[in-house]
């Protein structure tokens, strides 16, 4: 935050806001560089209604470009970058009527324009990646920023995203501090096999083979739950799309899309993070959870430190019945370990959240990101609690669990759930602790604070101006 709000600083005096700055701007007026203060020591008890997923939202969001109908969708997070991607519609001439009571959105994009030579797409937010496909169909153009950014997660190349571009048939070229993707002649169907399961470059084959005439096929193709509600929504929409879920898609293109009603699923991070904050505290949460059948692999992680999770009538529970402990497992000379990886695999985004349980957990366990490459430099933060954490290498870490924890003042990364597992972390420690830079809490999870009220926790945000 505090690097996008240099950059718009340095902007000559006099010189016209661009688009991105205007919005960065925006977004620290609303929301400065923001610290969670937290009393921990008390159980967490009661229920939770979970946002949407935002890795859901905001592609769904940018595929709404691909149709100049109608759309109503239901349940939109209240957060940073769902108010980023509103803005550029608005400021692309789209009809945006938001119900900030009932969180029901209707967009009309019948009047959006686009004009390379003065829109240009956020860099602070990686999702605007998304856009360039619905913008060259629509437009024949789109202007990104050189560096999209995202999570501090290490290195994240966009050649993935320009291969899809280039196989359709759009034109990439680096112009002035951004990229110029445009084409001539209508996208092209193709063949096209990933190097490895991306989602979002999944998502930007989809949204290119939809507006594409003919039958485009992807291997190697993500399958996580938000991907697949994005594919549905497609399908709402008029796309004939077949192997949803799975490691293959097969997108028949060409066909007008057209508008209609969606409702957002509840999202299985937020769902998880809740169910685990009770158990790290000792308490007793139940969340409303819709999609009971993504969660057998994380029901088994959470067993792996004595959790039970039960899913009933719509609502799930995490229950302990005594400390938090390791699972010795039936090979007994290897650690538990928790192994992260593209989806059917643990999720990767959660393994933090299941760190601050092994830091809490009596007994050792290895944690394993088989993905990003900087995703674990946050660890040593733990130590500051009185936890020992062993990074074996940047992509394994060891949690030598059962220390006596005292409370602390961290510091999170620009990483949404490691912002939340040194808040999981404290929250159950008695005392005063303060989670430095949480900011991106408010990328994800919309009255974040307000629902752990609810369930008893003393938290508030503290702001630095």
């Amino acid at each position: 935050m505090k690097q996008w709000a240099c950059a718009a600083a340095a902007r000559p005096a006099g010189s016209p806001a661009t688009l991105e700055s205007r919005v960065v701007l925006s977004l620290l007026a609303l929301h400065p560089m923001s610290n969670l203060i937290v009393h921990g020591g008390t159980p967490l008890r009661g229920r939770v209604v979970p946002s949407a997923n935002k890795n859901a939202v905001l592609p769904i969001l940018c595929a709404t470009l691909l149709t100049d109908q109608p759309l109503r969708l239901h349940g939109v997070p209240d957060i940073t970058d769902v108010r980023k991607i509103l803005d550029i519609f608005r400021t692309l001439g789209s009809e945006v009527q938001l119900d900030e009571a009932t969180r029901t959105l209707q967009l009309h994009h019948r009047d959006t324009r686009f004009d390379a030579s003065s829109h240009r797409l956020p860099e602070e937010m990686r999702s605007s990646i998304m856009l360039v496909p619905p913008l060259l169909a629509r437009f024949g153009v789109a202007r990104l920023e050189d560096n999209v950014k995202g999570c501090t997660l290490g290195v994240r190349e966009i050649d993935p995203h320009v291969d899809i571009f280039r196989s359709f048939g759009g034109e990439v070229e680096r112009a002035s501090g951004s990229l110029l993707i445009h084409s001539a002649a209508p996208l092209k169907a193709v063949r096209h096999w990933l190097d490895y399961a991306s989602v979002t470059a999944t998502e930007n084959f989809v949204l290119c083979a939809v507006a594409a005439q003919g039958e485009s096929m992807l291997t190697n193709a993500a399958c996580e739950p938000h991907v697949q509600e994005f594919c549905r929504f497609m399908v709402m929409m008029g796309a004939d799309i077949d192997g949803i879920g799975t490691s293959r898609l097969t997108v028949r293109g060409g066909a007008p899309l057209g508008g209609g009603d969606f409702t957002f699923e509840e999202d299985f991070h937020e769902i998880t993070t809740f169910l685990a904050l009770g158990a790290i505290t000792g308490g007793d949460v139940e969340v409303r959870n819709s999609t009971p059948d993504n969660f057998p692999l994380i029901d088994r992680t959470f067993a792996k430190f004595g959790v039970q999770v039960e899913h009933k009538n719509g609502w799930s529970r995490a229950l302990r019945s005594g400390p938090l402990k390791v699972q010795t497992p039936f090979t007994s000379n290897v650690l538990t370990k928790v192994e992260a990886a593209p989806w059917p695999y643990f999720p990767v985004d959660l393994l933090p959240i299941f760190i601050a349980l092994g830091v809490h957990a009596q007994g050792n366990a290895l944690f394993w990101n088989k993905i990003y490459d900087g995703a674990l430099g946050w660890t040593g933060e733990l130590s500051k609690f009185g936890a020992h954490v062993f990074s074996s290498d940047p992509h394994r870490v060891v949690t030598f669990g059962g220390n006596p924890l005292t409370p602390a003042v961290v510091e999170s990364p620009y990483i949404i759930r490691v912002a939340i597992a040194l808040f999981m972390v404290a929250s159950s420690i008695e005392g005063r602790s303060e989670i430095r830079n949480a900011t991106p809490i408010r990328r994800a999870h919309p009255h974040f604070v307000e629902n752990l009220r609810s369930l008893g926790a003393r938290v508030e945000w503290t702001n630095e101006e």
